[in-house]
Parts: structure tokens; C-alpha cells; sequence
């Protein structure tokens, strides 16, 4: 579990989790301060935010959370929504699999019947949810919402 004291990590892994397509420029930081965006973070820590976290010894290797918000995978008021990152020296190493195994349990438990969110269709990662059992829910050329039943 992300501790309380960790949360303003959040901020550095909502930056990390928005997907730059091969050959295009990273956006500007302050990215993440668009309303669209500081939803995922703002005030976390709320009765239904869980956010698990890699531990890589010394730092943060990468982290999972999740929150009932009206976010671009939002399919429902019962519904949380997902975002994941890793720094980039920690990917294609299993680490997402594990957090995402482990959040999925934790949501379980926690009563949820169903977790969303939303994916580029060029991101790699939509890969590893189709292989955690995530389906396509809704998309458009560019994205898709994904569901996965708990």
C-alpha cells in the first residue's frame, strides 16, 4: 500500500502514465494540472482510493491506483477506474502484471464488482490488460474503455 507520506509521488507517476507515442515530444509537466488530468490525484486518499506501489529498495519503482472518478474510462458510480505507471527503467519486467494481479485482488475484496479504464490504442500496455481479462467496452480510432469483471 502507498502510505500516506507517498502520495505526492502520485504526481510524478500521473506524468509517466500518459502515453507518448514513439517520435513524438513528451508534453510539458504542468500537463497534469489540466482538469482532465488532476482528477486522478487531486485529494487522494479518499475512502475509495486504494494505490499499490513497486518497491524498487531505495525508490518507487512504480505504482497502480485506482478511484470512483469521472475519468476518460468512468463507465459507472459503482465503478473504479485504474491508472498504472512505471518508470521507464522498470518496464517490460513483469512489475505491471504484478501490480495490476494484486490490485484486482484488492478491489475484489473490497467489494467492487468491476474495474475500468482507458487506453491508447498504440500503447503497449493494453496488451497486458487484454491478458489480465480486461474487454472493450467502448473506443473510438484513437482509445478504448476496457472493463474487467471482478
Amino acid at each position: 500500500d502507498m502510505k500516506p507520506e507517498e502520495y505526492p509521488l502520485l504526481s510524478d507517476f500521473l506524468y509517466e502514465a500518459i502515453f507518448i507515442p514513439e517520435g513524438m515530444q513528451k508534453p510539458d509537466r504542468t500537463i497534469i494540472h489540466q482538469p482532465e488530468l488532476a482528477l486522478y490525484i487531486e485529494d487522494f486518499g479518499q475512502a475509495d482510493d486504494i494505490c499499490l506501489v513497486a518497491d524498487a529498495g531505495v525508490t518507487v519503482a512504480g505504482t497502480i491506483w485506482s478511484r470512483i472518478m469521472n475519468d476518460y474510462g468512468h463507465v459507472g458510480e459503482d465503478t473504479p477506474s485504474l491508472a498504472t505507471a512505471l518508470f521507464e527503467e522498470y518496464r517490460n519486467q513483469g512489475i505491471g502484471t504484478v501490480l495490476m494481479k494484486a490490485m484486482l485482488q484488492r478491489l475484489k475484496e473490497a467489494g467492487y464488482r468491476q474495474v475500468s479504464l482507458s487506453v491508447q490504442k498504440a500503447n503497449y500496455a493494453l496488451r497486458m490488460y487484454e491478458k489480465a481479462g480486461f474487454r472493450t467496452v467502448r473506443e473510438n480510432p484513437e482509445e478504448c474503455v476496457m472493463v474487467r469483471k471482478l
